[in-house]
């Protein structure tokens, strides 16, 4: 169980990062605030792994790392909408 946290937030604060390269425009978000977002992502991407296919949390999955990185790109992209959007709206 250990193993798969560890794994999941070294995973997301490699993906956050390079979600946010991938993603077109400009991003008003920290390097820091990327970071803890693909961190949280890929925590749950693993947790969900975990729950829908079966594994014990002891050791480390295939999919759960896929799912990890997943839902590390999701929190990002999804993170920038919202911030995008609200500063649309102030305007």
């Amino acid at each position: 169980m250990l193993w798969t946290i560890i794994v999941a937030l070294l995973v997301g604060c490699i993906v956050g990062p390079l979600a946010r390269l991938i993603l077109p425009g400009e991003q008003n978000l920290s390097l820091p605030t990327t970071i803890l977002l693909g961190a949280v992502g890929s925590l749950i991407g693993a947790w969900v792994g975990a729950q829908f296919l079966g594994t014990d949390g002891d050791q480390f999955s295939f999919w759960g790392l896929i799912l990890g990185t997943i839902f590390a790109i999701v929190a990002v992209a999804a993170y920038i909408a919202v911030t995008r959007r609200n500063q649309k709206s102030i305007r």
